[in-house]
Parts: structure tokens; sequence; C-alpha cells
């Protein structure tokens, strides 16, 4: 276990610096910034003192091994937008990125695997086809189109909820609800494939001659088997989603980490650039490595070399 856990470490390293890479030429690359930071009538001497106090006028290679050899030591630049530590900038917006994330994947992972569960139970049923055509429904709907019509319902027409912006839990509702739709619908339908093959399993089969009740085979021996592929399946959703509330926070006007990238790409703020997909990076990394290491707890038979 000991050494896949470092193998996994090692390659996150190796991905986490091609992604830097990356993202610190194609930032480059989209434009000059002091066209954007200094007003239209600066001269040529402010603009060269501009990029040489922002160390811009040096060639890129030199930019990228300074930008690294500040990161291992804790400096990851200065936001030219906003003048503070990029990194500070960046966990400023953390905490409400995280709360829209977790309340969106805690209410997906909840009704999806309860309505995945319950389609399974009652498997072909009209409820499990009204549960069925909704999952495909919610698949079929864009976040964005979501978003705009609960605006126009909740907000607009019967003002029951803030139109954006984050000031309390009513707040929170529209935002979180929209950015859950689609990864519920996908734990739903893994959920109930997952469970109606597991329940058709010899075990199953043997508890069923046994006399054991449909509803104990279902709770207490056929859902931990079938959560394994579900796992899997919500933490490539709780990534998904993590970039997914960029559209959901420009929306809603949500005050996280994906507006403020955006934020930051049409102002070209390098520095947040660059901290941000670093840590969103490493973010889905962990979480991965995580989710594989989450196997070995729902399923002692699983192990790792």
């Amino acid at each position: 276990m000991l050494n896949y856990v470092l193998k996994r470490l090692g390659l996150a390293v190796v991905t986490i610096f091609g992604v830097l890479l990356l993202i610190f030429v194609a930032a480059r690359f989209s434009g000059d910034v002091t066209l954007l930071m200094l007003p239209q009538d600066a001269t040529d001497e402010m603009i060269a003192a501009f990029r040489a106090q922002h160390g811009l006028d040096r060639p890129l290679p030199i930019q990228f091994l300074t930008f690294l050899q500040g990161m291992l030591t804790g400096d990851f630049g200065t936001s030219l937008r906003y003048q503070r530590p990029a990194i500070e900038v960046i966990f400023q917006r953390l905490p409400a990125t995280l709360e829209l994330t977790l309340a969106a994947f805690g209410l997906a992972m909840g009704l999806g695997v309860l309505l995945g569960m319950i389609a399974a139970y009652f498997r072909g049923s009209l409820l499990d086809r009204v549960v069925r055509t909704l999952a495909i429904l919610l698949q079929s709907m864009p976040s964005f189109w979501i978003a705009i019509m609960a605006v126009l319902v909740f907000s607009v027409t019967l003002g029951w909820m803030p139109t954006s912006g984050r000031s309390g839990f009513l707040s929170l509702i529209m935002p979180a609800v929209t950015l859950a739709l689609f990864p519920l619908s996908a734990i739903l339908r893994m959920t109930r494939t997952s469970i109606l093959e597991t329940i058709e399993s010899e075990y199953v089969k043997f508890l069923r001659i046994k006399g054991v009740s449909e509803g104990t085979i279902l709770w207490r021996h056929a859902l931990r088997n079938a959560l394994i592929p579900v796992i899997a399946l919500s933490g490539l959703q709780l990534g998904n989603m993590m970039g997914g509330a960029v559209i959901v926070e420009s929306i809603f006007n949500w005050p996280g980490l994906g507006s403020l990238m955006i934020e930051s790409f049409i102002s070209r703020d390098y520095p947040v650039i660059q901290v941000g997909v670093l840590f969103i990076a490493t973010m889905l990394i962990l979480l991965n490595l995580a989710v594989d290491l989450l196997f070995c707890v729902v399923d002692p038979r699983i192990r790792y070399a």
C-alpha cells in the first residue's frame, strides 16, 4: 500500500509540473498584460518599468524557473490586479467554492444513491421508469440553462430566492441544486445498474434461499458491494463539479474560485491563474488518490501492491 501511494504521489508531481508549464506558456501567449493594466496613454517608459517590475521583460524560460523557485520557498507571486500575494487571493475565494461544491456533492450523493436504490428495488415498475426518465432529463439539460431558468422562476417571478451573491443559506440553494443535478443523475443511474448486477449474483441467490427478505439483502448485503463503482464515479463527478462551478458561480455571482479564474483570465492576471490552476490540479489528483484508497475500506478484498 505504501509503495502504491508513493508511486502515485511521484506521478502527481510530474503531472502538476506539466500542468504548470502548459498554463504558464498559454497565459503569456494569450496577450500582453501591460495593455490592460496601464492606461491607454502610457508612455514607453511606463510600459518598460511595469514589465521590469513584474519580471515580464525576461525570457520565458527564466520567468518559469523564477516562478518554480519562488513556489518552493512559498512565494507564488503577487497578483497584478489586486496587488496582493496570489496565494492570499486564492485562499480568500476558496471557502465559497468549497461551500458550494460540498453542498452540491452531498446533495448529489445522497439523493443519487437513494433514488438509485429505490429504482433498483422497484425495478420494472412505474416508479422505476419515472426515476430513470428523470435521470435522463437531468443529464440532457445544461447547467447554464438550469441556472437561468431557476433565477427567472424562483427569484424574478416568485421572489423566493436571492438572485445572486453569497448572503446566507437561501443564496446557496439555487447554485448548489443547479450544480448537483447532472452528477445526481449519473450517480443515480450507476447505483441502480450496480445494485441490479449485485442482486443477481450467486451469494444473493443463496440469501434468498435462506429466506432473507429483499430489504435486508438490499440494505445490508448488496449495497456495500454495489458502492465500489459508485465511489469511482462520485470521485470523477466531484472533480467535474469543481470545473462546472465556474459557470454556476458566474451566473449566480458566487464569489468563489470559478468566478475568480474567469476574471483573472480576462485581465491576464498571470500569478493568480498559475496558483489557481496549481491548486485545482492538486486537489483533483489527491481526490483521485483518496477514491482509490477508499476502495480498500469499502471492499477489504482489494489490495494495492
